[in-house]
């Protein structure tokens, strides 16, 4: 009940965006902090102390604050934003998704290749489809996302989702309930949109319901 609560309160709490302004849940932003030296840090995991500066996973977002100085508006002090912090964020989203995939692989909860998520999609043990974005789609097309919401993950390359599994290439991924399964929905939502991937859902869809 008490790990229930948790869950809850973490999606209700909301801040505000120092770039657009918009009052957004955390799951759906990034924090900043400043370190001793006063240079901008992401705080993947909210860990960090001090306060928290906060923007929308949104590279356009994240670029605006950095070209308008809005962190040092918000900090009200003189601080060192260095302009390759996008792709600095994008590189610890990055790593910890591929992280928290191979931490699951390790425990057996998560799959890979055609036939073996194709299984598991089918018997039902699948929770989360994961597809390389640079698959062929006609492929990717052929199997279908588990009903609800959050099941499918279209962020990574072949490559990147091959690192997961110690090999050098990986298109089909599938995910079983329990486990890493939520954190690595959490983290690779916030990676998709800072990469701005929201068009592949629907190039997905499009071709699965043409054939």
């Amino acid at each position: 009940m008490e790990i229930l609560k948790q869950e809850i309160s973490s999606k209700c709490s909301t801040r505000r965006c120092i770039s657009s302004g918009e009052t957004c849940y955390k799951s759906d932003m990034i924090r900043f902090v400043a370190d001793p030296n006063n240079e901008i840090l992401p705080d993947i995991a909210e860990k960090l102390p001090g306060r928290g500066i906060w923007i929308k996973a949104n590279k356009n977002a994240l670029t605006k604050a950095i070209s308008k100085k809005l962190f040092l508006k918000a900090t009200n002090s003189k601080v060192l934003v260095k302009n390759d912090l996008p792709s600095l964020v994008e590189d610890i989203l990055l790593k910890k998704v591929i992280s928290l995939i191979s931490l699951s692989r390790k425990s057996g909860n998560a799959i890979f290749g055609y036939e073996k998520v194709k299984s598991s999609l089918i018997n039902g043990t699948a929770r989360i489809l994961i597809q390389a974005r640079d698959g062929s789609i006609n492929q990717k097309g052929k199997l279908r996302p588990p009903k609800g919401t959050n099941t499918y993950i279209d962020c990574l390359t072949s490559n990147e989702l091959g690192e997961a599994f110690g090999r050098n290439y990986v298109v089909h991924v599938s995910l079983t309930s329990g486990g890493l399964s939520k954190r690595v929905v959490h983290e690779a939502s916030r990676l998709n949109k800072l990469r701005g991937f929201d068009d592949i859902k629907q190039e997905l869809s499009t071709y699965t319901n043409n054939n």
